[in-house]
């Protein structure tokens, strides 16, 4: 896991804890909701008390960081940094990877076939007002999906599934063969078309 806390964010966190007068607080990083198109990279207090076995101790020299296990993936290339300014500072957190870890070639089918939906896929169906999700793969080829919001009952989903996403899916991920679609597009309450 590669995070980087500037020297700047350092002292001002360090200064935040000292102001807050208990005997080996320290800092959390975790991620909200990670892996999702929604996840928020969060910092807070971390009292002793507060600490779990299972966190990565991230030991630094004006303070001690403790990172989620859950979030660890997620935070790998995270930059801390801490900008003075006119009317003060402001603390700012970069996690490239909160929404989708980096993957390689030997990463599980599942982690490929999301990080190709978060970052290739999406944003393209989101200027309709729709997304894609995993549901499953099965037989560790052929990917389920489910699209919602404006893909669930637009006229043009068969398309979209079949030229758009099962032909992006398939080139970039090895091993794919093909994807099915389990929505329910008899539903067109927000339907694009």
């Amino acid at each position: 896991m590669n995070i980087t806390i500037t020297d700047g964010a350092q002292e001002y966190l360090s200064s935040l804890l000292e102001k807050q007068g208990v005997e080996g607080i320290a800092v959390r990083i975790f991620i909200q909701q990670p892996g999702t198109p929604y996840a928020e990279t969060c910092l807070a207090y971390c009292r002793p008390d507060e600490v779990n076995e299972t966190d990565e101790i991230l030991n630094l020299p004006k303070l001690k960081v403790f990172i989620e296990k859950m979030s660890v993936n997620f935070l790998d290339e995270a930059f801390v940094d801490y900008a003075t300014e006119k009317m003060g500072g402001q603390l700012t957190i970069k996690a490239p990877n909160a929404k989708m870890p980096k993957v390689t070639a030997d990463s599980p089918i599942e982690d490929q076939i999301n990080y190709v939906l978060y970052s290739d896929i999406n944003p393209g169906l989101a200027s309709h007002g729709g997304e894609v999700s995993l549901l499953e793969v099965v037989d560790g080829q052929i990917a389920v999906l489910k699209f919602g919001g404006g893909c669930q009952g637009c006229s043009a989903v068969d398309l979209t599934l079949k030229e758009g996403v099962e032909k992006t899916l398939i080139e970039k991920v090895p091993g794919l063969t093909g994807v099915k679609d389990s929505t329910d597009h008899t539903v067109t309450d927000n339907a694009f078309m």
